[in-house]
């Protein structure tokens, strides 16, 4: 609780209260109230109780804990690229990923009333990296913050001539700020992709329901690591390419410390059990040392 701001405190005690007496409807977050993942729960989960936790591997440990039903993750922007240390909290968790949503991002530039000309922002290091051509125009430097919201919160809290934060406009006014700038971004289409993260196991009877209209396909996350042999990717993704499988991401990470083998995050269009994708999925399996299914759920948004 220490670790955020005093204005953040007492909403962060009030939701976990809430969330405690019904732990099964919790939906956990990484940051403070006003934040966006917290934007994006209240979009897709309009019946549930809010779990706000300080980092992201605390907000999976509440779903293996009991915590909460589900986790709310962000794990790509459009303008910023992957968030960073999800590659291995997400599969380290042993969670299985049940749901996608895509919220378009609005950060405004906020601060207390009389803040002065502004010269230094505070905010989560994706939102500064999705405004940093604007920062420069305006020579306003950047400070790193665990979350957006949290920054708002902090600015409000120490109330600096000069200071302010990028966060959604939610956090202003959970924490009292005025708005100074809205739609700040370095692009037109500025968009982040969460995941729903929840036990392979739970009833989903008893979670909140999901409230999102979706494209009619599905989509199948993996991870995959290959043999350390010439043309192992190759001969790994080969078989997606054969089955006409479409693979909409593919990212590689460096997997422990001996730079000897590297591991894979994919996502696929379609699911295991139609005949495509299982025989693309066994070529996989030949060329690899370990193939892991992360989650099997309904696409959101066409990827065509």
């Amino acid at each position: 609780m220490d670790d955020y701001s005093a204005s953040a405190q007492a909403l962060v005690a009030e939701m976990q209260a809430k969330a405690a007496l019904s732990p099964i409807k919790a939906v956990a977050f990484q940051g403070a109230p006003g934040c966006n993942s917290h934007i994006a729960i209240q979009d897709l989960f309009p019946d549930s109780l809010h779990l706000p936790c300080f980092s992201f591997a605390e907000a999976l440990a509440a779903v293996k804990e009991g915590r909460a039903g589900r986790a709310m993750i962000p794990i790509e922007n459009s303008l910023n690229g992957r968030v960073a240390d999800m590659h291995f909290l997400l599969p380290e968790s042993g969670l299985t990923i049940q749901a996608e949503y895509f919220l378009p991002i609005d950060h405004c530039l906020v601060a207390p009333k009389n803040a002065g000309k502004i010269t230094h922002v505070l905010s989560h290091p994706q939102a500064l990296g999705q405004c940093r051509h604007w920062l420069q125009a305006h020579d306003i430097r950047a400070l790193a913050h665990a979350d957006t919201a949290g920054a708002a919160a902090e600015v409000a809290d120490r109330k600096e001539n000069g200071l302010a934060a990028l966060s959604p406009a939610l956090a202003a006014r959970l924490y009292g700020l005025e708005i100074l700038e809205e739609g700040i971004a370095d692009g037109d289409t500025n968009i982040t992709r969460f995941v729903v993260l929840a036990e392979a196991d739970s009833d989903t009877k008893k979670l909140p329901p999901i409230r999102q209209k979706l494209s009619g396909k599905m989509m199948t996350s993996l991870l995959f690591t290959v043999k350390n042999i010439p043309s192992a990717l190759l001969n790994a993704i080969k078989g997606f390419g054969d089955n006409q499988v479409n693979m909409t991401k593919l990212e590689s990470y460096q997997h422990g410390a001996s730079f000897a083998a590297t591991q894979f995050y994919a996502d696929i269009e379609g699911e295991p059990s139609e005949e495509k994708i299982a025989h693309a999925l066994d070529i996989l399996q030949q060329n690899s040392c370990e193939l892991r299914i992360l989650g099997v759920y309904a696409q959101a948004r066409p990827r065509q």
